[in-house]
């Protein structure tokens, strides 16, 4: 029987078993077949959605019986159009690509990243760059049109098991060969919405707008901690660039932050690894972009987070503040805390999940907070999703929320709270105010959710504040995965 290897956090495996209710009638968006194995395969593509089919056995990878728990092994069975579960999107990481089935929102995982030819894979929730869910596509020199689809963690590539016909046979690791088990066809069945007409700004949107970072000041380019530290302390402005994987030490350690800053990752490249950021008091005017960040799960301490206070992003009483295209995963406390009157706040087009507690907001009994929340995945978490208390004016448009065990939006406290065009799926309540908390809700979707969906009060009027677009709720999940997180234009 497959164990889930020991550096998996236990409370990261458990989710949200059977949904009770669905609390709007929506089905589930399924990209519909335009090409069947038999016809010719595609260049695999960053955003595009492919089944993929070993040339052994003309059979489909597939995630069985549609499964969304973590560590459910791979199989192949017959292709069947329009099933989600034998759906793959391309999405680009650290420099090279993660397998997302479409229907659990799962990746294509090595368990425990081992080097073992023969081992059968897994799906397992997409993490911030680890090697055991990074691949990349070798195009056949036996087989035109197809692919060796080779593991970041091993060097070895992807298999039909004895290149069997049968259904339901493992899906493997194996050491290398240009052989039909190992040659596969991208076919493809959908793409994710062009970003044409869509542009990754260099401004500030929603409540921060007017933050510029570091802009006017030097820029830098930083490959070890000891630069980043002093340039992201100095009390001048700095563009610092984050230039491949810094490892904090100590570990869990959350670097100081001062005001007129931005960090950047180059490309898909610049990741903060067993660290994070904290803006303190007095803050302002920073950008954190294009980055990732986390990886500081501690295995004593989980779940309840409350032994060791790392944090993907903390901040303090910090004013004008954005936050953009980052995944921010595996925390050991929250992924960003956003404390004490911190305010003017845009959270955008992050990938925020694996982990207990996402995003808390508060601790404060002011009421003077302002932040506009949009275009996030947030996914396998527990808590805080966010959490919003005691902030004056809380915008939240076209989020992704998916696999959520306790809660997901709660507007708390003296909160407004305005809701727009989300989708909500297997999430355990949804939204809804605290009694003295206000929450108006327009447009969102929700599928396999269960427990409260609830509005109070009339909240505000956001675009009184800003000028804003919003996306088709039913276009969100596909949007959402597919350019939340560091971006290969960003940064370059």
């Amino acid at each position: 029987m497959f164990r889930v290897p020991p550096s998996r956090s236990p409370w990261a495996v458990r989710r949200l078993a059977t949904a009770a209710a669905v609390l709007i009638a929506v089905p589930v968006a399924v990209l519909a077949a335009s090409m069947l194995p038999s016809q010719a395969a595609s260049t695999p593509t960053a955003g595009g959605v492919y089944t993929l089919v070993p040339g052994a056995s003309g059979k489909c990878l597939e995630v069985p019986g549609g499964s969304t728990a973590s560590g459910t092994l791979l199989t192949q069975a017959a292709c069947s159009a329009g099933a989600a579960r034998q759906q793959w999107r391309v999405t680009a990481s650290a420099g090279k690509f993660n397998l997302v089935n479409v229907g659990s929102g799962m990746c294509v995982d090595v368990p425990g990243g081992a080097t073992s030819s023969g081992l059968q894979l897994q799906q397992w929730g997409c993490g911030s760059g680890q090697s055991n869910q990074l691949w990349s596509f070798t195009a056949s020199s036996a087989a035109s049109g197809k692919y060796l689809v080779n593991t970041s963690s091993g060097g070895l590539c992807v298999s039909d098991e004895d290149g069997s016909t049968a259904g339901n046979n493992p899906i493997v690791q194996e050491t290398c060969s240009d052989i039909a088990r190992m040659q596969w066809s991208f076919n493809l069945v959908g793409a994710a919405p062009s970003p044409t007409g869509r542009t990754w700004s260099t401004t500030a949107d929603g409540f921060a707008a007017g933050t510029t970072g570091g802009a006017g000041g030097t820029t830098v380019t930083v490959t070890n901690q000891a630069d980043l530290v002093r340039y992201a302390a100095s009390s001048s402005a700095y563009v610092i660039r984050v230039a491949g994987t810094i490892t904090v030490t100590p570990y869990g350690t959350e670097i100081s932050v001062a005001s007129n800053k931005t960090i950047i990752g180059v490309g898909t490249s610049g990741r903060i690894k067993n660290g994070g950021f904290f803006l303190g008091v007095g803050t302002r005017n920073v950008i954190i972009r294009n980055l990732t960040i986390g990886d500081t799960l501690m295995a004593d301490d989980d779940p309840d987070d409350k032994v060791y206070d790392y944090d993907g992003i903390q901040m303090d009483t910090a004013d004008h503040v954005w936050i953009d295209h980052n995944t921010i995963t595996r925390t050991n406390d929250g992924i960003i805390d956003s404390r004490k009157d911190t305010t003017n706040l845009t959270v955008s087009w992050n990938n925020l999940g694996v982990t207990n507690k996402a995003f808390g907001i508060g601790w404060t009994t002011n009421v003077t907070s302002r932040m506009t929340i949009h275009h996030n995945y947030i996914h396998d978490t527990n808590q805080r999703n966010p959490s919003t208390d005691n902030v004056a004016y809380a915008h939240l448009y076209n989020n992704y929320l998916r696999n959520i065990t306790s809660y997901g939006n709660l507007s708390r406290g003296a909160t407004k709270m305005v809701l727009e065009n989300s989708y909500f799926e297997n999430v355990a309540n949804p939204y809804y105010p605290e009694s003295t908390a206000q929450l108006v809700q327009r447009g969102s979707i929700l599928v396999n959710c269960s427990g409260k969906a609830l509005t109070s009060g009339s909240a505000f009027n956001p675009s009184s504040f800003y000028s804003y677009t919003l996306d088709a709720a039913s276009s969100v999940p596909s949007l959402v995965t597919t350019y939340a997180g560091p971006q290969s234009t960003i940064g370059a």
